[in-house]
């Protein structure tokens, strides 16, 4: 086998673990969170929702520019992962200290006492998540996700039925936090088990710099698109209640949950299988497109057929108690359903080495972004979900421009590339709204006709269109199962 096609053949199989590990995870947090729902109040959520805008942006300080650093640098050595190691500790310990003692601020802010044991409580999370941030860069860049897929599924098991029984028991809000710091332990001790690398005892301040001159970029991008993606959390939990930013982080949640897991198991792949062909432009190219056009292939038809439904799964899934998701749910379906897209473009710039690209193009976006807020922010929440589909629609054009010149890839090709994917998404979407007007008293059967009524539309309009990217997809699966069978 020549190196070309051994290539596609661990970018296929790292997919399919990659695709597993999502997969799996997030079908049994789907069910946990189902669950939690039931149990706890949209006000439980939004305490939570509130609180993790600032453990997520202390994250993006640890991990984002040296985890991507580690990865697009070709010859990186024990050296580079060992100094990486401790530099991540030492700045996970910083930030927890910082949000150690602005607690009792944070909770003025919000006027909600009880948010300043929380904080402290789930801002441990930071120190487990920069052991792991080097492991998982590590196996990434080795392209074995199949050790992934093991801490994760091992690890939403464990922390799921945490915080079930913690919820059952009544404690509201300090289930979720006990959720979500069981996971990162317990994902943290089964990549220990799983990976063989271990921090040495040595340390580099030069290479640090190295690393850092190329990951600053992509961490101060992390860390302004983390700033901007919970400012929204921010803004409602300030301005309106902790009820209202429930129902929104639940709305966002669903189509969160699909859009992230699917386009991010593809992006996580192709950022390391792009580094590895960053000196062939034609290749990376043909590579982006072929995310592009697959991924949307997969994301659009669920995106627009959660819209559909999102009533029906609302009622059925978390009761009527959090009936007030469902606009948003509608909305952001669409935020997501363009994904695809901007993944693409942004993992072939950063493979390419391109960080200062990046960091331009997440300034422009954010600040478009934010100017978006500020008009729509005394209008209701739901205007402001609009805005963020009129931001994100202009996001894909920024984001693809760089690439027009690097990959000669712009964003009308790519446009023209998703099209009949897109066209016939909508069509399918259009057919399965209707079918929601139809007299039904059971819910249940409702959203199972309308599920299998799109679904079988979707793929009926695949076939008789013979869409290149529905025909690849087949034959992957094709090629895999004759495998199997040998």
């Amino acid at each position: 086998m020549d190196s070309q096609s051994c290539m596609k053949e661990t970018v296929i199989s790292s997919l399919i673990w990659k695709f597993l590990e999502r997969l799996g995870t997030q079908g049994i947090q789907f069910v946990v969170s189902i669950i939690l729902a039931r149990l706890l109040l949209p006000s439980d959520y939004g305490v939570v929702t509130m609180i993790m805008v600032f453990t997520a942006i202390s994250n993006a300080f640890i991990q984002a520019g040296f985890s991507t650093s580690l990865i697009q640098q070709k010859n990186s050595d024990e050296l580079d992962y060992s100094s990486v190691f401790y530099t991540s500790f030492i700045i996970a310990t910083l930030c927890y200290v910082i949000l150690y003692i602005a607690a009792p601020i944070i909770a003025d802010f919000y006027n909600m006492q009880q948010i300043k044991d929380i904080l402290r409580v789930i801002s441990l999370t930071l120190f487990f998540g920069a052991l792991n941030s080097v492991q998982i860069a590590k196996l990434s860049k080795d392209m074995k996700f199949k050790n992934l897929f093991f801490s994760s599924l091992g690890a939403i098991i464990v922390s799921g039925t945490t915080g079930i029984v913690m919820a059952y028991l009544g404690f509201g809000a300090w289930a979720l936090v006990a959720q979500q710091l069981s996971n990162i332990i317990v994902s943290t001790i089964i990549l220990n088990f799983t990976s063989s690398w271990r921090p040495k005892l040595v340390y580099s301040l030069e290479r640090v710099k190295v690393l850092f001159s190329y990951g600053w970029k992509i961490m101060c991008s992390s860390l302004i698109d983390t700033l901007y993606q919970n400012l929204y959390n921010l803004v409602i939990g300030k301005f309106y209640n902790s009820a209202t930013l429930g129902n929104y982080n639940k709305g966002e949640q669903f189509p969160k949950l699909i859009a992230v897991n699917i386009d991010g198991a593809i992006g996580s792949v192709m950022l390391p299988a792009y580094a590895r062909e960053q000196e062939r432009k034609v290749k990376v190219k043909k590579m982006v497109r072929r995310a592009i056009v697959t991924s949307s292939l997969i994301l659009f038809p669920l995106m627009f057929g959660l819209a559909a439904i999102a009533e029906p799964v609302v009622k059925l899934l978390l009761t009527d108690k959090w009936i007030g998701c469902v606009p948003y749910m509608q909305i952001l379906c669409i935020v997501y359903a363009l994904y695809p897209i901007n993944t693409a473009n942004l993992q072939a710039i950063k493979a390419l080495g391109k960080s200062d690209y990046f960091l331009k193009l997440e300034i422009i976006k954010k600040i478009i972004g934010i100017i978006v807020l500020i008009f729509t922010v005394s209008h209701g929440v739901f205007v402001m979900a609009i805005g963020q589909v009129f931001v994100t629609i202009l996001s894909t054009i920024i984001n693809s421009f760089p690439n027009r010149k690097l990959l000669n890839y712009g964003y009308f090709e790519q446009i023209k590339d998703i099209f009949p994917n897109l066209f016939i998404a909508i069509l399918m979407f259009i057919v399965v709204y209707i079918i929601g007007y139809l007299d039904f008293n059971n819910v249940f059967l409702l959203m199972l006709l309308q599920i299998l009524v799109g679904a079988v539309f979707y793929m009926f309009l695949m076939s008789i269109f013979k869409l290149e990217s529905y025909i690849y997809l087949l034959n992957i699966i094709k090629n895999k199962f004759k495998e199997v069978r040998k």
